[in-house]
């Protein structure tokens, strides 16, 4: 019993450190075979195609290039004529750790939502007219402003029309595209992408969404091109926090995913005519994306416990909306977690200080039968049961707990909600760690203190062995979010105050 207990911790440890990194580097499914396009059905009329194609010439750069600015309560987007695309976007409620506002842009080669006639983009360096726009400030008396690109020669015509509004992310898109069969439409290298610093559980690069199902990709990933076609809900690049996606309102031919440069690309292929888009380039805020109906919620990745980490974050931000402050609403939460475990907790400690109280039989019975394990194990067993014992009652609020602690740990790891958000004193921002690690200290002592208050049925050895983990465990979470250490101090802290009591009430009892 008391090896299975000191394994079933370690096994905890284990599970905590590579539980989220074996999870993100599954491999992505295998690309679908092609299949028949799907039949284009659009309410707009139909628009003639050119037999032939046309060879799109390559422009190195475009010799009037025009920048237009557009910004919102939200964001300052920079549009440019080559390409008729977006060059970045500034998000103002979101700054970075120089407290200025974080930019969210792609490469210059390609520029975010680059157009060709094949995955050379050609017309990303094409310089587009400006048919309507101008740098402009939306605000409650301009909520909406449109911006018209277009590229036309004798043989083929292409206009973009964005439209963009005062009180939202969203940008949609409309592609009119005459005399080409198909064409191809990116969100080009890293747009979306602002921090690439890795992290455990945490996916940076590209997203593709089939049907309810994230296939994650990096440039490892992608040592042969991916294509799928049946079941595209949309395409998107991420990083812990930000990203831009793509949604597709109209049939799709099929969908890519290539490496570049040690860089992941993806792109739709679309037939010719009119296509609308949804474009998004901003915060992965939950509650705002699931309001757009178009399943860009699932970008935000709450594990495999997303069953149980949902319910948790609405009650982290139900917390929030009563404190106003994520530290108290962290406290809450936690307490709220372990209520469910008290009686089952209260039942184990129990069980432990029985097992202590039984230490001295028990190492009669394996000194005096040796040599014999099946009788000693046989005694060992009646002797557990005439003293009305459960040798796992121990284990079994640790392992039962584990799942809780996942979803938690996910829910505290990616909630952008705690990004910049300040608990008290030196804690400024609860998404980073404790710039002078007085939280992680803290909760190495209280894990002492716990170990030394728990009841214990191991032999000395295996105790001393116990008493490595709050070094182990201190060491770990000095680089972790200031949120999850606070978690699980104030979960220790509960601990020993459920315990302390168990001890007092079990103090009364006779012995066994």
């Amino acid at each position: 019993m008391e090896k299975r207990v000191l394994i079933a911790i370690i096994l905890s440890i284990v599970i905590l450190i590579g539980y989220q990194y074996i999870i993100t580097t599954i491999m992505p499914p295998p690309a679908e075979q092609p299949v028949q396009a799907p039949v284009i059905e659009t309410k707009e009329p139909a628009i003639p195609k050119a037999a032939p194609v046309i060879p799109v010439p390559k422009i190195t750069a475009p010799l009037d290039e025009r920048e237009i600015r557009i910004e919102t309560d939200l964001y300052e987007a920079t549009f440019t004529s080559r390409g008729g695309t977006i060059k970045s976007i500034k998000l103002k409620k979101h700054l970075d750790r120089d407290g200025r506002p974080i930019v969210l842009k792609g490469d210059e080669a390609i520029l975010p939502l680059s157009i060709g006639t094949d995955k050379g983009f050609q017309f990303a360096n094409v310089n587009f007219s400006v048919i309507k726009g101008s740098d402009i400030k939306l605000g409650p008396g301009l909520k909406t402003a449109t911006l018209i690109f277009e590229y036309a020669t004798e043989k083929y015509s292409i206009r973009r029309t964005y439209t963009l509004y005062n009180d939202d992310y969203g940008i949609d898109l409309k592609d009119e595209v005459i005399g080409l069969n198909s064409y191809w439409i990116t969100l080009g290298k890293n747009f979306g992408i602002f921090d690439r610093s890795a992290e455990f559980g945490v996916h940076i690069g590209t997203v593709i969404l089939k049907h309810a199902d994230k296939m994650n990709f990096t440039a490892n990933d992608l040592k042969e091109p991916r294509s799928f076609r049946e079941g595209i809900r949309w395409i998107a690049q991420k990083d812990k926090y930000f990203f831009s996606a793509i949604v597709p309102k109209n049939p799709i031919e099929s969908v890519s995913a290539w490496a570049i440069n040690n860089d992941a690309l993806v792109a739709f292929k679309m037939p010719a005519g009119v296509n609308n888009y949804f474009i998004y380039a901003g915060p992965q805020e939950y509650d705002r994306l699931k309001k757009f109906g178009y399943g860009l919620e699932h970008i935000v990745d709450f594990g495999f416990f997303s069953f149980l980490a949902m319910p948790l974050f609405w009650l982290l931000k139900l917390f929030y909306s009563a404190f106003h402050n994520y530290g108290i609403a962290i406290i809450m939460l936690t307490i709220i977690a372990r209520i469910p475990f008290v009686p089952l907790i209260n039942k184990g400690q129990k069980s432990m200080k029985k097992l202590q109280d039984l230490q001295p039989k028990m190492t009669e019975i394996r000194e005096r039968h040796k040599k014999d394990p099946q009788k000693m194990q046989k005694e060992l067993m009646e002797l557990y049961k005439k003293s009305k014992v459960n040798p796992m009652g121990g284990c079994l609020p640790i392992l039962l707990q584990i799942p809780v602690f996942f979803a938690l740990y996910k829910v505290l790891l990616i909630a952008i909600e705690l990004r910049g958000a300040p608990f008290m004193l030196w804690i400024q921002d609860l998404s980073v760690r404790d710039p002078y690690y007085i939280l992680p200290i803290i909760m190495g002592a209280t894990m002492v203190i716990q170990q030394k208050m728990t009841p214990s049925a191991m032999d000395p050895t295996q105790q001393k062995i116990m008493m490595i983990l709050p070094v182990i465990f201190t060491f770990l979470f000095l680089t972790f979010p200031s949120g999850l250490v606070l978690y699980w101090l104030v979960n220790n802290v509960l601990s020993i105050m459920q315990q302390f009591y168990v001890n007092k009430k079990l103090a009364k009892q006779p012995s066994v």
